[in-house]
């Protein structure tokens, strides 16, 4: 399925807090500019909550004076028919990836690993409020302090400095070969045509 630039994907990630309250997140991420933006954090996604964090994205989006005319989706029932209404009503067409196809979420699979790896695993989150400002402080400075992954600059070469690159040191000419079975009880191999 071919991605429109300019378009974000939405879907869900979780977050064990210390006392194990499974915290769902629910984040839009462009897909031409690699901005990510938090739609809402709770611990029961319920229909009504899911349809109000999609009214607050429409205006947060609105508001930057970001247009888009399609919202790539996942297949989770949490994504209910009036989430899908808040997006349509504003001239966003949904599409949702196909089914048992993981390559087709692959930017926003990416972007909870980097999260994941970068921020959460190194944090004990205690309750949702704890979450909001880790992750606002984190989104802070991915989308602003850190470019894009196709403007970072690339590793350079290692230098290598030329004293400190000496020849091999050559081993002495064995001039006599050892034979090749040393070991009296193994016999040597045969030539084949002979007996």
């Amino acid at each position: 399925m071919p991605r429109p630039l300019g378009c974000p994907a939405a879907t869900f990630f979780t977050v064990e807090t210390v006392g194990l309250t499974r915290l769902y997140v629910l984040f839009v991420v462009e897909l031409n500019r690699r901005r990510v933006h938090l739609a809402g954090i709770t611990a029961r996604p319920g229909c009504g909550w899911v349809t109000q964090a999609a009214r607050n994205l429409v205006m947060d989006l609105d508001e930057d004076g970001h247009r888009f005319r399609f919202l790539i989706r996942d297949r989770d029932a949490k994504f209910t028919g009036m989430f899908d209404a808040v997006f349509t009503a504003a001239g966003i067409e949904i599409l949702k990836i196909p089914p048992r196809a993981p390559r087709a979420h692959a930017f926003a699979k990416r972007w909870v690993r980097t999260v994941r790896a970068e921020c959460l695993e190194w944090t004990l989150i205690w309750n949702r409020r704890h979450l909001d400002r880790v992750l606002t402080a984190y989104l802070a400075h991915d989308n602003t302090a850190r470019p894009p992954p196709r403007r970072r600059p690339r590793r350079s070469p290692p230098r290598v400095d030329p004293d400190s690159c000496r020849a091999r040191p050559r081993w002495p000419h064995r001039t006599r070969r050892r034979p090749r079975w040393t070991d009296p009880r193994v016999p040597p191999r045969r030539v084949s045509g002979q007996l």
